[in-house]
């Protein structure tokens, strides 16, 4: 199959990927209410279709935090995106700078902040879990500076682990069984493929960036437990001068879908947030993020820059973020599925579609410029 859009990524990644990496990618938290509201609340916005413009000429171009992007959409920062390619996150680093876009990459990336900075051409942005060794994290800060890591993203939702039931159906998170390591022997020989471009070829298979402070395991499984053990749950926004203090870039902080926290946020001197429920894989059941946008920007204003990430499926979904007050998007399962289904090819082609989406959108909107999209554009 010739994959036209997102969604046939994830068909293709369905059928490539051994069963406990799929629903990894693919599942969020306890019924999954939430991942199904992300997607379907964008469902329920309508544009508003205009004709007789002039639109022979779009544009795409933004800025943010300084750095000039083609579309206004980035690279979400995925954990363990090495398991689905050999070495994936290098993968998706080069397609998204050939794309001329940003990604980010997360504390829990197979490959670390160096690799990533050497072999995909540029350094990423750069995502950041809080665990207990504070003095571990400030080196990790320093060593993302050093590289030239231009922003840094703050994930604050994620003080407990989300119940992710697939995850401990499949064994990712404890032993489902006492047949949990021979399913996960078969479940890797019927998939050939990915058996030996990633699991025989795509070594070392560790947590990279956060790797030395796990010296004994041996492998992701054994780094899940650890880290799940060790995310602190003591952060307040009192921490925020820690992290500020150790990083001099811009802060984005990932995971707000309260206005109250976006006014504190302000209050903090961050430089900008995300709205976002973790891709529905935390607490189930509360707004998608698009539904949770228009209040944030509202009760932000201009004061910082506002993002959002969950349920973007198409280049008309970001044109609808757009519109509703985002500066720029984060999409995530889109380019895990692609990358899992067909590599940096699958990522870049992905992005292509996601343009070309965006496009036809402006076009039969007749907005040409992507920066003055807003209210306007909704019916």
């Amino acid at each position: 199959m010739t994959p036209a859009c997102v969604g046939d990524y994830r068909l293709l990644a369905k059928q490539r990927l051994p069963r406990v990496m799929f629903d990894y990618i693919d599942g969020g938290s306890y019924a999954e209410a939430t991942l199904r509201r992300n997607v379907a609340d964008f469902e329920t916005i309508a544009l508003r279709q205009r004709v007789l413009r002039d639109v022979s000429v779009i544009s795409l171009t933004t800025e943010l935090f300084g750095q000039q992007m083609a579309m206004p959409v980035a690279l979400a920062p995925i954990g363990m995106a090495g398991m689905y390619a050999r070495r994936g996150e290098v993968q998706a680093m080069k397609a998204a700078r050939a794309a001329g876009l940003p990604m980010c990459l997360s504390t829990v990336s197979v490959c670390d902040l160096q690799e990533v900075t050497r072999d995909g051409g540029a350094p990423p942005w750069f995502q950041l879990y809080m665990i207990r060794d504070r003095g571990y994290m400030a080196a990790l800060l320093q060593k993302a500076a050093d590289l030239g890591s231009p922003v840094l993203v703050f994930t604050v939702d994620l003080p407990v682990p989300g119940a992710r039931y697939r995850d401990y159906r499949t064994g990712l998170f404890g032993n489902a069984g006492p047949f949990t390591g021979l399913k996960r022997v078969w479940d890797g020989l019927t998939h050939p493929d990915w058996l030996v471009d990633v699991q025989l070829r795509g070594g070392p298979h560790s947590f990279g960036n956060i790797a030395a402070a796990i010296p004994d395991a041996k492998g992701i499984m054994e780094f899940w437990p650890w880290v799940t053990r060790n995310f602190d749950p003591t952060l307040t926004w009192q921490d925020l001068d820690w992290v500020r203090q150790h990083w001099k870039g811009p802060i984005v902080l990932k995971g707000v879908l309260d206005p109250e926290d976006a006014r504190q946020a302000v209050a903090c001197g961050m430089d900008g947030l995300v709205v976002s429920n973790h891709g529905g894989r935390q607490l189930d059941g509360v707004l998608s993020g698009v539904a949770a946008l228009p209040p944030i920007v509202e009760a932000v204003g201009d004061d910082l820059t506002v993002l959002m990430d969950g349920g973007i499926r198409s280049g008309l979904d970001v044109v609808k973020a757009l519109a509703l007050g985002a500066k720029g998007v984060l999409i995530g399962r889109a380019w895990a599925w692609a990358l899992g289904a067909r590599g940096e090819a699958g990522v870049a082609h992905m992005l292509s579609v996601i343009r070309q989406e965006m496009m036809m959108a402006m076009a039969l909107t007749g907005c040409t410029d992507v920066r003055t999209a807003g209210p306007h554009l909704l019916a």
